[in-house]
């Protein structure tokens, strides 16, 4: 007979990853063992083992359930109908206030994400895709002038250089609030943007040419 779950399975599961996510950023993937996570989550590690059957299915799952929240969170927060500074202003809000109290599973998303098989990265990935595909839409609505063009994909990247790297620096009780580095982050882009053309780049020119 099957194994009924507990009502507080998914609780349960949760704050495996959670911790999971901590020890991954603190120890790295290679040195948390099944069993420091189980001591760490205060289960047994049979209880552990109930949850995931070993690290890389945690692994995933911390990412994933990472990636699915900041989806959510950016396509609720994206407003198409905007004028472009404001809408792209409100997604790096967003995204940054996603941020907020997840620097363990985003740093796992960041250095562990390579460590999983082929296929299951290109799932992730996919997901990842969708989130620049959201920005990238915002930030060719700042530059017209770059939709089309092989400049959009390294500004929209820059643009996640600027927040993906946010959590090395920022202190929440620090003299830049998020909403403040939001403006930053959208002024940066807007003014950087304005003057901004593929002619000015022999080689994306030379790129489009042979294709």
């Amino acid at each position: 007979m099957a194994r009924t779950r507990a009502n507080d399975y998914d609780d349960k599961r949760r704050a495996i990853l959670d911790r999971s996510a901590e020890l991954f950023a603190e120890h790295g993937y290679d040195r948390a063992s099944m069993s420091k996570i189980a001591e760490a989550c205060g289960v047994s590690k049979a209880n552990l083992y109930h949850y995931y059957k070993d690290k890389e299915e945690l692994l995933f799952d911390v990412i994933r359930f990472h990636l699915e929240e900041l989806l959510g969170v950016v396509e609720a927060a994206d407003r198409p109908e905007l004028e472009a500074g404001p809408r792209l202003k409100e997604l790096i809000a967003a995204l940054l206030e996603a941020y907020r109290d997840a620097d363990a599973q985003h740093n796992v998303q960041i250095n562990g994400l390579r460590l999983l098989p082929t296929e299951r990265q290109a799932e992730l990935k996919a997901m990842e895709r969708d989130l620049v595909r959201i920005f990238s839409d915002a930030v060719a609505g700042i530059a017209p002038q770059l939709k089309g063009t092989k400049l959009l994909k390294p500004v929209t990247m820059s643009l996640f250089g600027m927040i993906n790297w946010h959590y090395l620096w920022f202190k929440n009780n620090g003299d830049v609030t998020r909403s403040d580095y939001a403006e930053i982050v959208a002024q940066l882009i807007v003014d950087g943007t304005r003057n901004l053309h593929v002619e000015q780049f022999g080689t994306l020119q030379r790129a489009s040419a042979a294709e």
